[in-house]
Formats: C-alpha cells, sequence, structure tokens
C-alpha cells in the first residue's frame, strides 16, 4: 500500500520578501551610507594640514603618545613657556625617564624640573583619566592637548567630557606623510582615517549617552588653537 508523501521531506520554501521591504532596506542602506560620508567628510574637514603655536598660554600641557614627534613638539611647547608643567600621558611601563631623557638630549632640565609621566593610560579614555587626576592634583584651570591632527576631534571629545570645566586648547601634530602626499593617495593613510574615524563615532556616542544620563553637565569649556 503507497504510503502519502511525508511533507517534512520537502525543502521549506521561503517567501522573498515583498518588492516595498526591499526597496525600504534598499533606501535605508543608501541613507546610512551617505550619513556617514558626510559624517566622514565632517570629520576630515577638523584635520588640520599644519603646525600652529597656540594663541595663548595655558596652566599645564598634556601630549597623548602613540605618534611621531608629539613629545618634541611639546617639549618645544613647555620650553617656549606656554604651560607650567607637561604630562606625558601613555608613557610605555618599561620606559624609565633616562629613556626619554636620551631621546630628548637638548630638554635635560625641563625633564627633571618640570615633567611628569604617565605610565597607567593604555588608550584615550584612559588618557583623558590621567590628565583629569594630573589637572586636579595641581589645581589647572586650563590645558595645552598635543597630540596628532587625525586623533585629536576624539581626544577633544574624551578630554572634554572627562573635565567640562578645563579650557582645553588643542595643539595639533602633522605627520611627514600628511605633509608629503594628499591622505588618499595611500591605503595605509585611507584605512588610519577610517579606523580613526570609526572611534570617534563611537567615543562621540558613548559620551553623549552618558552625558544624557547625568543632567546639569555644564558644557565642555574648549579653546580651539587655529
Amino acid at each position: 500500500m503507497n504510503q502519502p508523501p511525508d511533507d517534512r521531506s520537502k525543502p521549506a520554501l521561503i517567501a522573498a520578501p515583498p518588492n516595498y521591504l526591499r526597496a525600504a532596506l534598499v533606501v535605508l542602506l543608501t541613507i546610512a551610507f551617505l550619513a556617514g560620508a558626510i559624517g566622514f567628510v565632517g570629520f576630515l574637514s577638523q584635520l588640520h594640514g599644519s603646525e600652529t603655536k597656540p594663541t595663548r598660554t595655558a596652566d599645564g600641557i598634556v601630549v597623548l603618545t602613540g605618534g611621531s614627534s608629539r613629545v618634541s613638539d611639546a617639549m618645544e611647547l613647555l620650553a617656549d613657556g606656554y604651560g607650567k608643567r607637561l604630562l606625558i600621558s601613555g608613557v610605555h611601563p618599561t620606559n624609565a625617564a633616562s629613556d626619554i631623557s636620551r631621546s630628548l638630549p637638548d630638554n635635560q632640565s625641563l625633564l627633571r624640573c618640570c615633567v611628569d609621566l604617565d605610565r597607567s593610560a593604555v588608550n584615550t579614555r584612559s588618557n583623558a583619566a590621567e590628565a583629569r587626576r594630573w589637572v586636579r592634583e595641581r589645581g589647572f584651570k586650563s590645558l595645552i592637548v598635543v597630540t596628532s591632527n587625525y586623533h585629536m576631534p576624539r581626544a577633544i571629545v574624551e578630554l572634554s567630557h572627562a573635565m567640562p570645566d578645563i579650557v582645553l586648547i588643542p595643539y595639533v601634530v602633522v605627520g611627514d606623510k600628511w605633509r608629503d602626499e594628499p591622505w588618499w593617495t595611500n591605503g595605509a593613510t585611507v584605512r588610519l582615517l577610517l579606523t580613526e574615524y570609526a572611534k570617534y563615532i563611537a567615543a562621540e556616542v558613548r559620551v553623549r549617552l552618558a552625558d544624557s544620563e547625568r543632567p546639569g553637565i555644564p558644557p565642555p569649556a574648549t579653546a580651539q588653537a587655529n
């Protein structure tokens, strides 16, 4: 006796989404792409292509390690009297003060009297936390921030969130590659900028969510150097 075919053996048929759902998905993806592209252009517009000395002095200077010539540029600002003390944030735990001294032989007296090393910070968020601790210990009210141009937007977001009552004066460090060739012609630079843009957006979202849960937070006191 023949048995009726078992429906479970038949392949399941998945209905194709209606045309209006496909169209809505395409529209959403297009909007997301355009929003990301516009945001990236806005991010690039914040990046300075040249180094300009600050228009005013500050109580202190903080340099975030991670890029070439950041520390030497910060030392020059300290030597020129732009701040009373310098915090080098993000120094590798195995690096001693003597290692920095050897790399900056012309600034031995400043290194001994007016420079503090932070070895605990491992990222921009912890840079901001250590800078806040240092500023409060010193009683400073204004701070020159030294970091690379592509890193400055995220650094200001984190530092402003950590120290909304401190005036921040950005001083951007421009690398040789940025000066020598357009950024869009170098694949490594493009990847760096896209990665930094993603980190910047993530920091903005996290900070805005955190601030929305803490009503009454004053706006950040940021003074543009340029």
